[in-house]
């Protein structure tokens, strides 16, 4: 019998990430898998519309578990997950990152005996503050198989004590990326968005710490807002951000302000600007990949290796080092290799 992985999703970067797994799994009579989205980001245009673009078959599992604090909606997850995992009985639980979701697919196996495979494991950012440190500190510490991105990871977990089945296998997001370089066309981009004498870019905001404190929000904006006299400046932004925003009356004129961009169509974007200014650690990489300058708009990065190798750099600090490309990231067959080791527990 086919090795049965249940996999548990429920934003936008994991869903990016489950397209390249969820391929390459469909074509292996080895593994089957039963795919959960938890629900966390809900609305359309950050949830369905992702798996319309980008191919991947509908979830089996839809759990609409949203719009509550860290929590209650962890909690929540944590319990339908187990009732699934009891109900479908697979072989290991699969998780992407470091959500709420990730956190609750990780603890509902663990509790249960089932094996955790985590994917994107080994990042740290060193401040305990992020939500998603703790998530993927934890996370990491139930898991079975962790999958890394990059050798820093690598040494993240070793330094903590976790060396057995860790896996460097490259980075999967960008086993997407190349995938769609071809269907992406950066001109309608340029057209849509551009502005005549202007360099272009795009900026997101959407990380708590950067949204909760209005006082932070507003600098960050601020800063933001200060490349407006050279660059034109596209805001996706999602509707929490929008009406924290708004009720901080947050000056945005000199902004391009849109709703959130399905995934072709950010792409399309990422590749046609000159600069991206972010606090998402997805596209940090994702700038990379295209080969765009970034601004991070945080005090720390867990990418390290985009500000080491030139392509990124915080906020606070004013140069970018030499460029050099990132070999860490892999070839673009990360989930090629995840697959293998996988189908190799059946054994």
């Amino acid at each position: 019998m086919p090795f049965r992985i249940l996999t548990v999703v429920g934003a936008r970067p994991q869903f990016v990430k489950c397209a390249a797994l969820r391929k390459v799994i469909d074509a292996s009579d080895q593994v089957d898998e039963i795919l959960v989205h938890t629900g966390q980001h809900y609305d359309f245009a950050m949830s369905q519309v992702f798996f319309d673009q980008l191919g991947i078959r509908a979830p089996e599992h839809a759990l609409g578990i949203n719009g509550k604090s860290h929590g209650a909606m962890t909690g929540e997850m944590l319990a339908a997950i187990e009732s699934l995992i009891l109900s479908e009985r697979p072989d290991a639980v699969l998780v992407y990152g470091d959500t709420n979701s990730t956190l609750a697919g990780a603890l509902a196996a663990a509790k249960l005996h089932v094996p955790v495979i985590h994917v994107e494991a080994g990042l740290r950012s060193f401040n305990k503050r992020m939500p998603e440190e703790i998530n993927r500190i934890m996370t990491d510490h139930v898991s079975d198989l962790l999958f890394c991105s990059t050798s820093e990871s690598v040494t993240n977990l070793a330094n903590e004590g976790i060396r057995k089945g860790v896996h460097h296998v490259g980075d999967i997001m960008y086993d997407v990326t190349r995938a769609v370089l071809g269907l992406v066309r950066p001109d309608r981009a340029r057209e849509t968005y551009g502005q005549p004498g202007k360099k272009l870019a795009m900026s997101t905001i959407h990380r708590a710490e950067n949204t909760a404190d209005p006082a932070r929000l507003q600098q960050v904006v601020e800063y933001v807002r200060g490349f407006a006299g050279s660059h034109a400046i596209v805001l996706p932004l999602h509707p929490g951000t929008r009406a924290r925003m708004s009720a901080a009356e947050i000056d945005l004129s000199g902004l391009t302000v849109i709703d959130p961009l399905p995934y072709l169509e950010t792409q399309e974007l990422l590749a046609a600007c000159d600069l991206i200014l972010t606090d998402s650690g997805g596209m940090q990489k994702e700038a990379y990949f295209h080969g765009v300058d970034c601004i991070t708009l945080r005090d720390e990065t867990e990418w390290v290796e985009t500000i080491a190798c030139g392509w990124n750099r915080l906020w606070t600090v004013e140069d970018y080092k030499p460029r050099q490309p990132i070999a860490e990231y892999g070839d673009g067959d990360s989930a090629e290799r995840i697959l293998g080791i996988i189908e190799k527990l059946r054994t």
